[in-house]
């Protein structure tokens, strides 16, 4: 009930106040404390103070690689020379160079095409953060220049990132998991394949969906 009342909360502050990653993350580490506080008072499962403290480290290990991706990830963009428009930077060149070659090829077909290049990226970037901290710099702008909304250029995104991580073998979870169910990635991937034929084939009828209505 806790946690959910604090994803609600969240939830609220981001699409009424407009709260981001700092905002958030204090927030989370709020709940976090409060949640251990309860813990220890209650005994929840012999909880002592110390046990707070513990686990905090260990749930901050487990976010050290996004972390890391997702810092490197803005040394990039900072190396490009950042992410404004109205500077002549390397990453505005390349922005400039794929408005013009996506621009050519119609707004539905730019929305799949976001979407195609969005799945093969999740390859190279596994991290959703860290995907979305290289990619939506460029694909934000580029979707204004090519008459698609941002909105579905988020969606492309998603689909792209989500979709992918069931079978992309840089995936340290899904290869954690196999290796825990002694499942070889060759095998699952032969079975894998086709639904991700089928989930591609679901996500393309939704860009064009979201393009149409213009979502």
């Amino acid at each position: 009930m806790t946690i959910l009342l604090g994803i609600i909360w969240v939830v609220w502050g981001v699409t009424k106040k407009g709260y981001y990653i700092p905002e958030i993350a204090s927030q989370f580490f709020v709940m976090g404390l409060v949640a251990g506080i309860i813990g220890v008072v209650f005994k929840l499962n012999n909880m002592k103070v110390d046990d707070i403290a513990s686990s905090f480290q260990r749930g901050a290990a487990d976010l050290v690689g996004a972390a890391l991706v997702v810092g490197m990830a803005k040394g990039i963009l900072i190396i490009l020379g950042g992410s404004d428009p109205s500077t002549p930077t390397v990453l505005n060149t390349i922005l400039n160079g794929m408005g013009k070659t996506v621009g050519q090829i119609g707004g539905g077909f730019a929305a799949w095409f976001m979407y195609l290049f969005q799945s093969i990226f999740n390859f190279f970037v596994v991290s959703g953060s860290g995907q979305a901290a290289l990619t939506m710099p460029i694909m934000a702008p580029l979707s204004d220049l090519v008459g698609v909304s941002r909105q579905t250029a988020v969606l492309a995104f998603q689909l792209g990132d989500g979709l992918t991580n069931v079978i992309v073998p840089t995936s340290a979870c899904l290869m954690g998991v196999l290796g825990v169910a002694r499942i070889d990635w060759g095998k699952w991937a032969k079975w894998q394949i086709k639904m991700q034929g089928f989930l591609f084939l679901l996500g393309t009828i939704f860009i064009i969906i979201a393009h149409i209505i213009g979502f």
